[in-house]
């Protein structure tokens, strides 16, 4: 989007994909988030700053992205009162990203939905965490009011937040007839933890280690997203040996977890000899990236200057050795999967997010490619080394569970043929560098195409080599709504084999 064709100057801006950036009135706001919701941008992220130390009062940062890269608009909030204009008519899955900065920096909305979202009483209601100010003396527990359905035959089934299973809390209010779904409404930040308070705290070069722990199964793509964005407030580039290794991180990090779901849908779908035949594979990868990395799970590998750890000769022949089993082994389960006729009827016309919705709703990443929305970073904005890899798109038009078991099916297999890839590409070099410390006091943004979805950060450095403000961006923010309209008309059933098809991640979004 042209901020100039709203009569706006773009300020300079950092950012690891094409980006501009603008203060605007109210007016402009609105104005802006029209003109982009109509040329077909999404609400990338959207966040509060207390910024009163600096004459500015509160100030919102809504990131929108679009064909042509990013465009960060800065609204600053002078009055008291703290009131900025509502955007979910533009962009429905601003409804959470606003509640959130109410209940972290105190910004209200005009008309728009008034709940808390992160606050479940932990803090005092007077107090707001994002505050500078911020002291948090005591907890203040405060009721939550589902919105409810009435009618003869209508009941209402409570699940959550505590879960049978190793999860996260969730709390999933249904509202029911028989076993038919009319609406479902989640109520979820029961896993806050304080993430952004936590950034204030440390260091500009030791942040990457709590970054990469926002979400623990996107460890890569976090801890990625924070380095591109460091070591573009340090002007540095990290060496094109390290692009790489990051690279093949970050697909063995997209193989494990769709190898782990694809395990539990078809435990979901009745068909356990799937999970089992999964989970083998899935635990061969983990296996081989601690050998090769340290960590199962690839945890803070990835660090601002490069990647911790070089790839050794005797590594790469296991990778090579590993892609060609898992390829074959892959290939025919997927015709297991495919052939299967009780599955299929499981999967098929099941947890429908049509495209039309998909475009509404801003349903990103995985799931949002199998509706229909052919976006991926890795090949819009293609930062090295994926701009000479050319990754191939998985898409699919159904916006069914089996077309997200499909979507992962054929990422796999492309993430296997770009680990070979990478292998025969691989250049010489350093593998880590020391990133300087920043010239300035600025803001820049990070932003990977983790296996789940984009992943973003906003990262601001504040004076002597301080975080100023950090705001870490999952992609379920914007892809939990669209669950709720997935599984109406579905049964209860239903409701465990839809959301593992989305897997979206509670810790990433309630931070």
């Amino acid at each position: 989007m042209n901020l100039a064709s709203i009569g706006l100057a773009p300020a300079r801006a950092l950012a690891s994909l094409p980006a501009q950036r603008g203060m605007v009135d109210a007016t402009q706001l609105l104005t802006a988030c029209r003109v982009a919701y109509e040329h077909g941008a999404q609400l990338a992220a959207l966040f509060g700053s207390d910024e009163r130390d600096r004459d500015r009062g509160l100030l919102l940062r809504v990131v929108l992205r679009d064909g042509d890269g990013l465009t960060v608009l800065e609204h600053a909030l002078r009055d008291p009162a703290w009131q900025c204009p509502d955007l979910t008519p533009f962009f429905p899955s601003a409804n959470r990203m606003q509640r959130a900065a109410f209940d972290l920096c105190g910004i209200r909305w005009d008309g728009a939905d008034q709940r808390p979202w992160l606050s479940h009483g932990a803090w005092p209601a007077d107090e707001l965490p994002l505050r500078r100010d911020f002291v948090g003396t005591h907890a203040d527990p405060r009721a939550y009011e589902f919105v409810r359905v009435e009618g003869e035959g209508v009941h209402e089934i409570a699940v959550g937040p505590v879960h049978a299973g190793i999860i996260e809390p969730g709390h999933f209010r249904f509202q029911v007839v028989g076993e038919k779904i009319l609406r479902l409404e989640e109520r979820l930040g029961y896993v806050h933890k304080g993430i952004e308070k936590r950034f204030e705290t440390i260091a500009l070069a030791d942040g990457y280690r709590l970054a990469g722990r926002v979400s623990g199964d996107s460890t890569v793509a976090y801890a990625w997203a924070y380095a591109q964005a460091l070591e573009l407030l340090c002007d540095q580039v990290a060496s094109p040996r390290a692009q790489h290794l990051r690279a093949l991180c970050l697909e063995r990090e997209r193989i494990a977890n769709h190898l782990g779901d694809l395990g539990y849908l078809g435990n979901d779908g009745g068909f356990a000899f799937g999970l089992a035949q999964f989970s083998r594979l899935r635990e061969d990868v983990l296996r081989l990236n601690h050998v090769m990395f340290g960590h199962r799970l690839l945890m803070d590998v990835v660090v601002p200057g490069g990647i911790r750890y070089d790839l050794v000769p005797d590594h790469a022949a296991a990778l090579r050795a590993q892609s060609m089993r898992l390829r074959t082994e892959v290939a025919r389960l997927r015709e297991i999967y495919d052939e299967h006729a009780g599955l299929q009827d499981r999967f098929r016309a099941c947890g429908y997010a049509p495209p039309a919705l998909a475009a509404r709703m801003g349903l990103a990443g995985m799931a949002g490619r199998a509706s229909g929305q052919a976006q991926d970073l890795r090949c819009d904005f293609p930062a090295p080394p994926y701009d000479a890899l050319v990754v191939r798109m998985a898409t699919r038009n159904e916006g069914d569970v089996a077309a997200r078991v499909a979507v992962r099916f054929d990422e796999v297999i492309e993430s296997l043929r770009l680990i070979d890839a990478i292998l025969d590409a691989l250049p010489p070099g350093p593998h880590l560098v020391t990133p300087v410390r920043p010239a300035r006091e600025s803001l820049a943004f990070g932003c990977v195409e983790g296996w789940r979805g984009p992943v973003l950060i906003a990262l601001e450095a504040g004076p002597a080599g301080t975080i100023r403000r950090c705001h870490p961006h999952d992609v379920s923010w914007q892809n939990w709504p669209v669950l709720e309209h997935a599984v109406i008309g579905n049964i209860v059933p239903d409701f465990p084999l839809i959301n593992k098809s989305f897997n979206l991640s509670y810790s990433g979004h309630d931070l």
